[in-house]
């Protein structure tokens, strides 16, 4: 049997940009086609839209420079439009070489939008795509609108078509514009254009105002499609686009399509995505989100460790990233256990049972529960240092005065010494945390965890004139990880949080201090 190959093309810097609130300095163009072409390995980038601005201007020539040295510049397009020379030169002048000619797919967009007959608009393109070739510019034609011109105005669609098929346009690219269409009217519409145009290379752009994005990308490729648009994380107008990290994951597991994109690299690159956009991944989003590699329910972990029964082919190591076990007030024996491996603890059954008992009253009470947690909740329960409290905060002053910086004064215990420091920042967290760098840099001459994420909320269920729950992510060497803090006062909790880091890389210094010694 021959699997289909299917052609990518990714429009995050184009069609993804014009998500609302989302604009890329030409930096973060650049390091984002880089990823996209390097790293993921799609066929083709869509990275700007024509004549919009100098700064976009300027994006495309760090990308088209840094590609034609790479011998890419080929696979990095940019979206014109019918104005006579104005997109071509536009284009040209920025070192691409590729325009994506956005050409009216329905009759009432030719008719109501810009005004003219359908005879009129072939002229038009007809005079662009001269034009490009005397530039030797590659052309693909964008139909927009073409949903809505097969559901109202099929004639019109034939008529352009038929218009434009023996010119040089190397991709006829087929909108959902509006994201109107559902799979059944996708493989119908689809299959027409196959039917009458075999010989030509169409791709299907979805949207995802139904939430059918995904769907109608698979009914395209059914349907005989040989290219599709796709956007990181789904970036894109309105509800957005069919996201990468799905597309890819359907067509392999689905339809056994075969495609150029290392899966490896998606959750990386979905990550610094986020980063740049500022459009956070919700945890539930299949493939790329926080929680959808972790399992809740102790049933699923004890099945795991009998022979996988709650595993699919989904499998993290495909993406990158690894399956996780959390705890919570469902948790059960099973996924205690898996945690606690994975940190290298061992306990008997009636140790294990009081933990979980604790772990389940700390769920009932809508507590957040991670990894890091676990040593502490065990030496709690067990009253024995699992780990050691090796460091201590012995006392500390946080000032907060209307037009002074915040100043925070510390004193703090580390392996039975104490160190006493202070320090002014942009808040009062912010003062304390410098404050402790101050020890562990200046005084001992440590490397101190990069803080790369802190997220304060409230547990659950609370109540705002109750605990506030502060989650903290830290990189320190080559590993990152999270502890968290619950307390009354944000600060405190942030504090709090931030002690457990302390200890948790005790354990770091000691490996170093150790392998030095041999």
């Amino acid at each position: 049997m021959t699997h289909p190959i299917i052609e990518i093309m990714d429009t995050t810097l184009r069609d993804g940009e014009q998500t609302s609130g989302v604009s890329f300095v030409p930096h973060e163009k650049l390091m984002i086609a880089r990823l996209l072409l390097e790293e993921l390995k799609v066929d083709r980038v869509e990275v700007a839209s024509a004549r919009v601005s100098e700064g976009e201007a300027q994006a495309v020539r760090m990308i088209c420079d840094w590609a034609a040295r790479h011998d890419m510049l080929s696979r990095v397009e940019v979206l014109g439009f019918v104005d006579g020379h104005e997109s071509v030169d536009w284009i040209y002048r920025t070192g691409c070489r590729a325009i994506n000619l956005l050409c009216k797919g329905s009759l009432k967009h030719c008719t109501r939008q810009l005004k003219k007959t359908p005879q009129e608009h072939i002229d038009d393109i007809r005079r662009v795509l001269d034009y490009a070739d005397t530039r030797g510019m590659a052309v693909n034609v964008y139909l927009e609108d073409w949903s809505g011109g097969m559901k109202d105005s099929p004639d019109y669609v034939f008529r352009l078509m038929d218009a434009l098929r023996d010119t040089p346009i190397r991709r006829f690219m087929l909108p959902d514009t509006l994201g109107i269409l559902n799979p059944l009217q996708v493989i119908e519409y689809m299959r027409k254009m196959l039917k009458r145009y075999p010989d030509k290379h169409f791709d299907f752009h979805a949207h995802n105002d139904y939430d059918l994005a995904v769907s109608n990308v698979l009914a395209a490729v059914l349907s005989g499609c040989r290219g599709l648009h796709t956007t990181i994380n789904g970036l894109g107008e309105r509800a957005g686009n069919a996201p990468l990290a799905s597309v890819q994951a359907i067509l392999k597991d689905h339809f056994q399509a075969v495609t150029r994109i290392d899966e490896s690299r998606l959750n990386d690159v979905s990550r610094v995505v986020e980063s740049y956009s500022g459009v956070v991944i919700p945890p539930n989003k299949p493939i790329v989100g926080e929680n959808v590699f972790t399992q809740v329910a102790g049933v699923h972990a004890d099945g795991d460790n009998k022979s996988n029964l709650y595993c699919n082919d989904l499998l993290p190591e495909r993406f990158g990233r690894k399956r996780e076990y959390a705890l919570g007030k469902t948790s059960g024996k099973a996924n205690i256990q898996k945690n606690l491996q994975d940190l290298g603890l061992q306990l008997d059954e009636e140790s294990m049972r009081k933990v979980t008992e604790r772990i389940i009253e700390l769920g009932d009470k809508k507590e957040l529960v991670t990894q890091e947690d676990l040593p502490y909740i065990v030496s709690d329960v067990l009253k024995h240092d699992v780990r050691s409290e090796r460091v201590k905060l012995k006392s500390y002053i946080v000032n907060l005065a209307y037009g002074l910086k915040p100043m925070a004064t510390l004193k703090v215990e580390v392996n039975g010494r104490e160190y006493e420091e202070s320090s002014s920042g942009d808040g009062q967290y912010d003062a304390f945390v410098r404050a402790l760098r101050k020890v562990y840099k200046g005084t001992l001459g440590r490397d101190f965890p990069m803080l790369t994420n802190y997220a304060v909320s409230i547990p659950p269920g609370g109540r705002t004139d109750a605990f506030v729950q502060t989650v903290i992510t830290w990189q320190f060497r080559d590993r990152m990880f999270r502890t968290r803090g619950l307390d009354a006062d944000q600060t405190e909790a942030a504090i709090k949080a931030t002690l457990k880091m302390l200890n948790i890389i005790e354990g770091d210094y000691d490996e170093v201090s150790t392998a030095k010694s041999l």
